[in-house]
């Protein structure tokens, strides 16, 4: 039980959420080795790709684990650091990873697991995926924190259908809602996943980087300054940028090393 690192063949890195038994619902462990895992993997210059996903194929993971609830969040204050310390800052350790991540998702993708791949840059699912974030039936409401994310994605109308149907929906409907990136077959998620991550990994991991940060700068209201301005061109000074250009005018694949 908790959270599996494994290093695949190339630059990605494969995060999984795994508690057998119950559908990788997430404890208060796994959102604390889940944040470590996000920062740890940000700061290795090696790992250009990161892909979230739950150990076997029944579940992405199916929220938090509601039976500890009654401990960590028998108070206001212990509910504050669950919400906020946890697991809304393992969240914004995924949105705000510099590392391009990837979620693959097969079967149960609710609650926490749903916040969790709306915080993630692009989202596969199975075609027998199921999402939704029935909390409205156990009396409690979505911390806003942890709501954010899936309010940035998809605005208010789809997050308040979701929480206020508590209706679980399948994959194409996810799909329609701006929830997800695509939809496969089952057996294909991973292997897409993978070669999402090949896709990104074959890029100049320091142009993804930029990119996400200014996905991120951008949706602040307020207008760039001029040393962000300037800033936005500090490719030129890369070996990455040079190696791009001569690649180009030479015919072949680029080979970057981030510097």
């Amino acid at each position: 039980m908790g959270v599996v690192i494994e290093r695949m063949n190339g630059p990605a890195l494969t995060i999984s959420l795994s508690h057998p038994g119950k559908l990788n619902a997430i404890d208060a462990g796994m959102w604390t080795a889940l944040r470590a895992a996000l920062e740890r993997a940000g700061s290795n210059p090696d790992v250009r790709c990161i892909i979230l996903r739950g150990e076997g194929d029944d579940a992405f993971a199916a929220g938090g684990d509601i039976e500890e609830f009654q401990t960590v969040r028998a108070t206001i204050d212990d509910a504050l650091h669950y919400h906020d310390t946890l697991v809304a800052a393992a969240l914004e350790a995924i949105q705000q990873s510099p590392i391009p991540t990837v979620a693959a998702i097969r079967g149960a993708c609710i609650g926490g697991g749903l916040e969790i791949a709306g915080c993630c840059d692009i989202r596969i699912a199975g075609e027998s995926a199921r999402f939704g974030a029935p909390i409205n039936r156990l009396g409690f409401s979505m911390y806003p924190g942890e709501m954010a994310g899936l309010l940035a994605l998809v605005g208010p109308a789809v997050v308040l259908e979701i929480l206020l149907e508590g209706r679980i929906f399948n994959a194409h409907e996810a799909l329609a809602k701006g929830l997800l990136s695509r939809v496969v077959s089952d057996d294909q998620v991973f292997a897409e996943a993978d070669e999402t991550a090949t896709r990104i990994s074959a890029g100049a991991p320091l142009v993804a980087r930029w990119h996400k940060h200014w996905a991120l700068r951008l949706t602040h209201d307020r207008p760039l300054s001029e040393a962000e301005k300037r800033s936005a061109f500090d490719f030129l000074a890369t070996e990455d940028y040079r190696e791009g250009i001569r690649a180009f005018f030479e015919k072949r694949k680029p080979q970057f090393t981030g510097k």
